[in-house]
């Protein structure tokens, strides 16, 4: 008996230890000619999300609201969604200052922020704790203090599970409505539409959700492309904590646009930046969708008076890109993009379009020019709202189409507005208005959108509301729409607005089908 032989045999045996069946059991013979099944779309079991810490000012007051779609089938019972505060919150002066202190200095420091055993339980306490779909809940936190929080949920809870954060503002540099939809972790993120210039202060803001230490790079690249940076390598983000990076700190070089990329050398984190401007207040940008040769960005307002796209190119080669607005009766090339947008491989590249919508809400479509190659690309608008000094900036990045479904939370009775754009062929969108999260009854509203067009719409409302609800979206019929809510409050003159985009939630997951086949012991 040879090496081979002994070796079949002690594999076999362990097998069958583990799966109890008896080592001379014979498996059912193969079926060659069988047809491979469709794998099984199948919920999530768990998800996880990360709000960063909302503002430095004390005038700022957070609105927090966590929410899960009803009716997803197969999902279990039980569960939970909690969002709860990071352990050991940090701030960029933390970060600066670290690189000026000796081991000694430092090894006092982990030992003060190391809790006591009487304070665990107050570290994990969660801040806001879902029961159930179909219900939103919201909590709300005033002043500067408002820590990062880290999230998760399982079970019936965890497939679509969103959080919005959203803060207001009245005074400061940076007044004005900030919101974002709270992210999933993550190794590697792209942000268009970030700024080094001296009108602006943006910050990186980097979330570890794990309960080991995670490493991060950020690299800038401007219009002629990487801004030389000493510091933006090697980046810790500690167990379970909030890294606020200001960009001007990373690099001397003053552009106006950016686009910063983040990835991880371990571990995860979850990226978004908060930006700043000296005149038109402030927002938060979230990550452009994958690089690809097409991108659509929905949920320009109709009353937006200034449109800026800015694009990268993060691969090889060049982009040669055709910009369009789809609006309400169609889809058009702005005067102001009449030539095509040349893109070069690592460079940001960027358009003013004015006051593109005149009046009615739109998209911005990018693809390949006439004749041009397919090169992927990032892209994000920055849109400002109101004249002179009552101002307001909000920022939209490229995102994909809703697949099976996409949920926004805080949603009020005044002030929101539902964009659905579909840039090829028509599309018929179911639109679930939820429960309120202090009582009402849920709406369900269908809208056709024409192919080519964006259709901005006040959306339904639940009955009876109280508080505020979810809008979830799910396209039934047709090609494929993206979407976007805008929310807005007028503050003393300055029309407040911000813009969350509206993804695929990807609450349903392919698992393959599978079976036991002893033969491969043969």
């Amino acid at each position: 008996m040879n090496r081979t032989t002994l070796s079949l045999i002690a594999v076999a045996t362990a097998l069958a230890a583990v799966t109890g069946f008896a080592a001379v059991s014979a498996p059912d013979p193969v079926d060659s000619t069988a047809t491979a099944k469709t794998p099984a779309r199948l919920p999530v079991e768990r998800s996880s999300l990360l709000c960063p810490a909302p503002s430095t000012s004390e005038l700022a007051e957070t609105v927090y609201t966590s929410f899960t779609p009803a009716g997803t089938t197969g999902a279990g019972t039980g569960g939970a969604a909690e969002l709860a505060p990071s352990a050991a919150p940090l701030t960029d002066t933390d970060t600066a200052d670290d690189e000026k202190k000796t081991d000694e200095d430092k090894a006092k420091d982990d030992e003060a922020k190391e809790p006591a055993a009487d304070d665990a339980d107050a570290e994990v306490k969660p801040f806001l704790a879902l029961k159930e779909p179909g219900k939103p809940v919201s909590g709300t936190k005033k002043g500067a203090d408002a820590p990062a929080l880290v999230g998760a949920a399982t079970g019936p809870l965890a497939p679509g599970w969103t959080a919005q954060q959203t803060t207001t503002v009245t005074a400061g540099d940076s007044r004005g409505l900030l919101g974002m939809t709270c992210t999933a972790p993550g190794t590697d993120f792209w942000f268009p539409g970030a700024s080094t210039d001296k009108s602006r202060q943006d910050y990186v803001h980097l979330t570890n959700p794990d309960d080991t230490a995670a490493v991060a790079d950020i690299a800038l690249f401007g219009k002629e492309g990487t801004l030389k940076s000493d510091t933006g390598e090697g980046i810790p983000v500690p167990a379970r904590s909030s890294v606020p990076v200001l960009l001007s700190t990373l690099t001397g070089e003053a552009e106006p646009n950016v686009t910063v990329h983040v990835s991880t050398r371990t571990g995860r984190v979850g990226a978004v930046v908060n930006a700043t401007e000296e005149k038109t207040g402030g927002d938060w940008l979230a990550a452009s969708a994958d690089a690809a040769p097409r991108a659509v960005l929905p949920g320009i307002p109709g009353d937006a008076t200034s449109v800026r796209l800015v694009v990268f190119a993060p691969g090889e080669d060049d982009a040669e890109l055709k910009v369009q607005l789809a609006g309400k009766s169609g889809t058009i090339v702005p005067s102001s993009a009449a030539e095509p947008l040349n893109v070069k491989s690592g460079m940001t590249a960027s358009l003013d379009l004015g006051d593109v919508t005149k009046g009615e809400a739109g998209a911005v479509r990018i693809g390949p020019a006439e004749g041009g190659r397919e090169t992927p690309v990032v892209a994000a608008l920055r849109v400002v709202r109101g004249k002179g000094d009552n101002q307001e900036v909000a920022f939209i990045p490229a995102t994909g189409p809703v697949t099976e479904r996409a949920t926004v939370a805080d949603n009020r009775a005044k002030g929101s507005t539902l964009t659905l754009t579909a840039p090829e062929k028509s599309a018929k969108v179911k639109v679930t208005a939820s429960a309120g999260s202090g009582g009402g009854e849920q709406v369900v509203k269908t809208y056709t959108v024409k192919g080519g067009t964006t259709l901005a719409v006040t959306p339904p409302v639940p009955a009876g509301l109280k508080g505020s609800y979810a809008l979830t979206v799910e396209p039934e019929s047709g090609g494929p729409v993206h979407a976007a809510r805008a929310l807005a409050v007028t503050q003393d003159g300055v029309p407040m607005f911000t813009v969350q985009t509206l993804p695929d939630d990807r609450g349903m997951v392919s698992v393959p089908a599978t079976k036991e086949d002893l033969s491969v012991l043969k």
